[in-house]
C-alpha cells in the first residue's frame, strides 16, 4: 500500500490512479482542498461528535470540542464527491442541528436516516442510550441502489480496542455495498483506526482515508498493507 504522508494530492491527477488505497496523515480540510473535484465515489465517515468524549481509559477524540471544522469539512467532502453520489455520516443527536446545517450548507440533501441498535447502553442519563445514528446524504440525483438496506440495523460491539469510537465492520460493509460499486473509491476523511477503509477493501472497493492523529493513522495503515 502507498503510505504517503500528508502531502498535497495533485489536482491534475486522479485518486483512482495515483492515491488509491492510501491513508494520509493530516488535517482533512487542508488535504481535501488539494484533491480534484469528483475523485471520490462514496464517502462513509464518522466525524467527531462535538461531545468532548472520553472513554474509561482516558482516550479522547481530536477536535471533539470544537465545531469550527464542521462546515468547511463537509463543503470539501461535497466538492470531492463525484456527481450523483452518496455520503453517509454518523453524527451526535445532541448536535444534530449543527450537522444538518453544515450538510445543507455544503449542498447535500437528506436522503434517509440510519439507526443502529445496540444490545447494551453506551451511556445512561435521562435515558439508557442503546443506539447510534447516521444520515444518508445525496449529491445531485444518484440512481437507486440495486440492494436497498433497511434503515434500522443491528450493532455488534467492536470492543473499541483500536480507537475509542471504533465502528464494527458488520455495520459498515452493507452500507458500502449498497451505495458504491466494486472498484469505486470510498473515502473517509475522519478515518480513525481505519474500519471504513478495511470494510471497503474487503468489499472490493478502493479507498482513501485521512486521519489527524498520527497514532491512529499508523493503526489504520497496518491491516491495509
Amino acid at each position: 500500500m502507498n503510505t504517503a504522508q500528508a502531502k498535497p494530492i495533485p489536482t491534475t491527477q486522479s485518486v483512482h490512479e495515483h492515491f488509491k488505497d492510501t491513508v494520509l496523515l493530516g488535517d482533512c480540510v487542508q488535504i481535501m482542498r488539494s484533491i480534484a473535484p469528483g475523485c471520490a465515489d462514496f464517502v462513509l465517515t464518522d466525524p467527531p461528535y462535538l461531545v468532548r468524549y472520553c472513554d474509561r481509559s482516558g482516550r479522547r477524540i481530536a477536535n471533539d470540542a470544537d465545531a469550527s471544522w464542521l462546515v468547511p469539512a463537509f463543503a470539501e467532502i461535497f466538492r470531492v464527491l463525484r456527481r450523483d453520489s452518496f455520503c453517509v455520516s454518523f453524527y451526535s443527536w445532541s448536535h444534530a442541528d449543527k450537522f444538518i446545517a453544515a450538510w445543507r450548507a455544503a449542498g447535500f440533501h437528506l436522503g434517509g436516516h440510519l439507526t443502529f441498535t445496540k444490545p447494551y447502553a453506551s451511556k445512561e442519563r435521562f435515558l439508557r442510550y442503546h443506539h447510534e445514528n447516521a444520515y444518508l446524504l445525496t449529491k445531485g440525483n444518484p440512481a437507486l441502489p440495486a440492494v436497498r438496506i433497511p434503515d434500522v440495523l443491528a450493532w455488534n460491539y467492536s470492543g473499541n480496542r483500536l480507537h475509542p469510537t471504533q465502528k464494527p465492520l458488520g455495520i459498515l460493509t452493507p452500507i458500502i455495498k449498497s451505495f458504491s460499486q466494486p472498484e469505486d473509491v470510498v473515502m473517509d476523511p475522519f478515518c480513525g483506526s481505519g474500519s471504513t477503509l478495511l470494510a471497503a477493501k474487503l468489499a472490493g472497493r478502493r479507498f482513501l482515508g485521512i486521519e489527524l492523529d498520527a497514532h491512529y493513522c499508523s493503526v489504520a495503515r497496518d491491516p491495509l498493507c
